[in-house]
């Protein structure tokens, strides 16, 4: 049972973090997704270059850079729940390591509550519940 709650917890991540990325690459052509709602800030970031790179990059191919990253890092994580519960049994891992994945999800989820919207709260949410009951029942 196991295995299949870590798949599915990974499977959840795993559909953020593509949504995420398609998001994020469609606001390249029409930002509507993952962009401020006000056009002239869209406008500003696309102006304004960030402190840290001397004039070498706005803020605007920062934040895309920093969604898409993002969702790689879901992406990674997602693959990683997913390879541990198909190969779970082959494995035999000690308890302590399976909640690696569940503290991961935590600190997602106090990511998600203090900052993010509701649609990934709820899918991180649920996915910590599968990664925690996976860990619970191992």
């Amino acid at each position: 049972m196991t295995q299949y709650l870590l798949m599915a917890g990974g499977a959840i991540f795993l559909l953020l973090g593509i949504l995420h990325a398609v998001y994020t690459l469609a606001d390249l052509f029409t930002p509507r997704r993952m962009v401020p709602t006000d056009p002239a800030l869209i406008d500003r970031m696309r102006e304004s270059t960030v402190r840290l790179s001397r004039g070498g990059s706005t803020m605007w191919d920062a934040w895309i850079g920093f969604n898409l990253s993002h969702s790689l890092g879901a992406i990674l994580f997602a693959l990683g729940c997913i390879a541990t519960g198909v190969f779970l049994a082959q494995w035999a891992l000690p308890k302590a390591v399976l909640l690696i994945p569940v503290l991961i999800s935590a600190l997602y989820l106090a990511m998600s509550l203090r900052y993010w919207f509701k649609i990934p709260t709820t899918g991180i949410a649920a996915a910590t519940v599968l990664l925690l009951a996976g860990w619970v029942l191992y």
